[in-house]
C-alpha cells in the first residue's frame, strides 16, 4: 500500500477504509475486520458515526499488530473545546480500546476550535495521538488555525470527487503544507456517478469499475482516499487500483465534470451549523 508523508513525518495510508453511515453494531465490527482481511490498514471513524465501539472492535478481532495499523477518529462539534477534546477523546480511545490514536480531527470547523486545537497540541505531546488535522475547514481557516499555533495540521478531510473537485483549495492547502484527504470521493453515488459516461468510457480502457477509476484519479494526485463498502467484493475492488495510470486525456475528461460545487451541503450555510451545535451524541 502506498503510504504519504505528512508533515510531522508520520506516514498515512493513501488508501482508507471509510465507516460513515455503517451504524449496526454488528454490521460495523464485520466490516471492519473484512476490510482488514482484504488488506486495507487505514480505518477512519468518528464520535459522530455512532461506532467507534464497533470499530475497536473489528480491529480487535483482526489480529493483525497495532503498529501496522492506522486509526483515525474525530471530535464531534459539542466536543470542540478544550475540556471538550480532553474528555471526549479518552472516551473515543476507551470505545476502540486503543492506547493511542493514529489521526485525530476537529470534525467541524465550528464551536470553540482553538481551545479544543490546544488540547489537540497536548494530546500530540503525550503521544496519545501521533498526528492531528482538521476535516471540513476551509483553507483561510487553516491558515489561520497554523499561523497561530505552535503545530500546522497535518490534514484537511474534504469532500472531494469528479463533481467537486476543489482543485484550487488542495493547492492552497499544499502551500501550507497540509495534506488533502477525501471523504465521499464516490459523492454517494449522487448524479448517477457510476453510469457516468465520462467514467464509465475510462474505466472500460482499463477494464476497472468507475469506482477505481476515481479511487486512482485521487491517488495520483497524492490525495488520501476514503472508499466505504459493506461488501467484501467491493473492499478488494476498491483496493485493486495500482496496476493501471491515467492518461493526460483521461484526466482532462474528468477535470471536465467539476460542477464547483458541494453535492451535499455548504459549510457556511447558517442552517446547517445552527443544525450541528444542536446534534448532541448519546454515546
Amino acid at each position: 500500500m502506498k503510504a504519504i508523508k505528512m508533515n510531522n513525518g508520520v506516514e498515512i495510508p493513501v488508501l482508507g477504509f471509510g465507516t460513515y453511515q455503517i451504524t449496526d453494531f454488528q454490521e460495523a465490527e464485520a466490516a471492519v475486520l473484512a476490510a482488514l482481511q482484504a488488506g486495507y490498514r487505514h480505518i477512519d471513524t468518528a464520535q459522530s458515526y455512532m461506532n467507534e465501539e464497533a470499530v475497536g472492535r473489528g480491529l480487535a478481532k483482526s489480529g493483525i499488530p497495532r503498529e501496522e495499523l492506522f486509526v483515525t477518529t474525530k471530535i464531534w462539534v459539542e466536543n470542540v473545546s478544550y475540556e471538550g477534546v480532553k474528555t471526549s477523546f479518552q472516551q473515543s480511545l476507551d470505545r476502540l480500546k486503543l492506547e493511542y490514536i493514529d489521526l485525530l480531527l476537529l470534525h467541524q470547523p465550528y464551536n470553540d476550535v482553538y481551545g479544543a486545537w490546544r488540547a489537540m497540541e497536548e494530546l500530540l505531546a503525550e503521544n496519545k495521538v501521533r498526528s492531528i488535522g482538521i476535516s471540513n475547514f476551509a483553507v483561510d481557516r487553516a491558515v489561520d488555525l497554523a499561523e497561530f499555533n505552535e503545530v500546522t495540521p497535518q490534514i484537511n478531510q474534504l469532500e472531494i470527487n469528479p463533481f467537486h473537485q476543489q482543485t484550487r483549495n488542495i493547492q492552497a492547502l499544499r502551500e501550507e503544507n497540509i495534506l488533502p484527504e477525501a471523504w465521499a470521493p464516490f459523492a454517494e453515488g449522487k448524479n448517477d456517478i457510476f453510469k457516468n459516461e465520462v467514467l464509465v468510457g475510462i474505466g472500460q480502457k482499463y477494464h476497472k469499475s468507475v469506482a477505481q477509476v476515481i479511487i486512482r484519479w485521487l491517488i495520483e494526485q497524492d490525495i488520501v482516499v476514503l472508499a466505504k463498502s459493506v461488501k467484501p467484493e467491493r473492499m478488494a475492488e476498491n483496493l485493486d487500483v495500482f496496476d493501471f495510470s491515467l492518461t493526460d486525456e483521461d484526466k482532462q475528461a474528468i477535470a471536465a465534470l467539476d460542477a464547483g460545487e458541494s453535492q451535499f451541503f455548504s459549510h457556511a450555510d447558517p442552517a446547517m451549523i445552527k443544525w450541528m451545535a444542536s446534534r448532541k451524541l448519546d454515546i
